[in-house]
């Protein structure tokens, strides 16, 4: 499994809430990290710079690894997060579906209620908890969605949240361009909010 795949995974836990947004920046945060660790890329800066022409396995990371720009200017990290990550969650989960790690569950014991995806006890799921309680990648990458620890909601505590051990200069980069998307897109979903309450109040009147 890939380390997305596994992210998702560990995302869809039934005790967990996770934004769909936050998860697809994290995702594609994910697929650039292992395109990184198999040399299909690297990074000059905050710049993708495309490697070996290599042909991922997995046909996600195919998709990833052909979306690739490859021509100067290389496109930069946030770039990258933001256009990759487009509905990215739907994509996977449609992927794991389709492969038999998630399934559709309803909410209390009416036929009626809401639907919600929940993994299913195999061993791939078994293996991404296991490594996401051990390996630092992914457990950065949770922590920035806010899972298994507190979300910094400030920019001040970002070196925080790239968790300390990681290792790999290119990785830790990567982390904490997701950590700073994530950011953006909370500031935008409260500037919304307060937008629209806002206008509600407008038309209530005095």
């Amino acid at each position: 499994m890939t380390t997305a795949k596994d992210l998702f995974i560990i995302a869809m836990d039934p005790e967990r809430s996770v934004g769909q947004g936050d998860l697809s920046l994290a995702l594609a945060g994910a697929e650039l990290i292992d395109l990184i660790g198999a040399g299909a890329v690297d990074l000059d800066g905050d710049r993708i710079v495309p490697g070996a022409a290599a042909t991922p396995d997995d046909r996600l990371m195919r998709e990833a690894a052909s979306g690739l720009t490859r021509q100067a200017p290389y496109e930069r990290i946030d770039d990258w997060l933001w256009r990759r990550g487009t509905d990215l969650s739907s994509t996977y989960q449609a992927a794991l579906e389709q492969d038999g790690e998630l399934t559709r569950k309803r909410s209390g014991r009416s036929p009626f209620g809401s639907e919600r995806m929940e993994p299913v006890d195999t061993p791939a799921h078994r293996s991404a908890v296991d490594r996401g309680k051990e390996e630092p990648v992914l457990a950065a990458l949770a922590s920035v969605m806010g899972i298994d620890g507190e979300r910094s909601d400030g920019a001040d505590d970002a070196d925080d949240d790239v968790e300390p051990g990681l290792d790999d200069e290119a990785v830790t980069t990567v982390v904490a361009a997701v950590h700073d998307a994530v950011m953006e897109l909370e500031a935008v979903r409260q500037r919304r909010s307060i937008e629209k309450a806002a206008f509600a109040n407008v038309w209530r009147g005095p």
